[in-house]
């Protein structure tokens, strides 16, 4: 069997379920585990990423506006790895190719056609259901249900954990800085489940814009960043200007140092296996006195001006 996948948290449950070494092309963004990075790349973006966030906003806007797909096929390469399973998604068309992307390649490239597995989890149960799906597909049914029962398991644990404590935070998840958006999907699941009360977003709905007001209304206990595809340090970098920002700077959160940036790249924004590494995280930020931070440093940090 011969797999390409086309999305980071694919990639991720490919080699969860033991089907690793049958992966022989990834996105651009796959990194994770590290060997990835030696196969092939399929897909580009068509604009840069670079820059700040308002900035990457607008390059993708602008594709939208004039008809055009965040994300480029590199339909030779794919042919030429005649793979008998592409992995790609439905969820959100910002975030990797979809198979609109690859329908031409599908079509009129690869012969026989390989069997296109469409994932679309939006909350977690979707999640643990698209990881099942690619274990099927994969011939590793048995992996996949053994994955989900862990995953499962280790849930079950930390919210048995944080239902013992009466602190209910009241907490602002930012999945994107300019301009501001809150995090929807699993995000308020994995906020209920950490012990805390989520501000914005609804489980299964995608991700919410907000206006600054929104925020300000809201007036959290605790506000934890994490841009969508940005690792903790880039998040750092992004969340420096609004650290000055007078409306930002008045939030209870803010004052009571409750400000807080993690990485969304490698945890919270791919719906995979290390959604429940997110959840342990978002613990240790909400209720350090139930699970002492251990990814401090690492996986998040807390934020303050410098």
């Amino acid at each position: 069997m011969r797999v390409v996948s086309l999305l980071p948290s694919a990639t991720e449950i490919v080699h969860a379920v033991g089907m690793g070494a049958a992966q022989v092309g990834r996105s651009h963004a796959c990194d994770h585990p590290p060997e990835v990075m030696e196969l092939p790349v399929c897909t580009q973006p068509r604009c840069d990423s670079g820059g700040r966030g308002s900035t990457v906003d607008e390059r993708i806007r602008w594709l939208v506006r004039n008809g055009l797909s965040v994300y480029q096929v590199d339909e030779d390469t794919l042919g030429a790895l005649e793979p008998d399973v592409i992995v790609t998604q439905d969820q959100c068309a910002v975030c990797a190719a979809t198979p609109a992307d690859l329908a031409h390649a599908v079509r009129e490239l690869l012969d026989p056609a390989p069997t296109v597995l469409t994932l679309e989890g939006k909350d977690l149960e979707g999640v643990w259901r698209d990881i099942r799906r690619v274990g099927r597909a994969l011939g590793a049914s048995a992996k996949a249900t053994d994955v989900v029962a862990t995953a499962r398991d280790r849930v079950r644990t930390i919210e048995g954990r944080t239902a013992t404590s009466t602190l209910r935070p009241r907490v602002v998840l930012i999945e994107w800085i300019e301009p501001l958006m809150a995090a929807g999907n699993w995000m308020p699941e994995l906020i209920r489940l950490a012990g805390g009360d989520p501000m914005f977003g609804q489980p299964g709905v995608h991700s919410p814009w907000l206006d600054r007001t929104d925020i300000e209304a809201a007036d959290p206990d605790i506000v934890v960043l994490i841009p969508c595809g940005y690792t903790l340090e880039e998040t750092m970098a992004e969340a420096d200007p609004l650290l000055w920002e007078p409306w930002f700077t008045r939030l209870r959160a803010v004052r009571a140092g409750q400000l807080f940036a993690a990485d969304g790249r490698a945890f919270f924004n791919r719906p995979g296996p290390r959604l429940v590494e997110s959840l342990e995280i978002l613990v240790e930020i909400l209720h350090p006195e139930l699970l002492p931070p251990s990814e401090d440093g690492r996986a998040w940090v807390r934020l303050k001006r410098a």
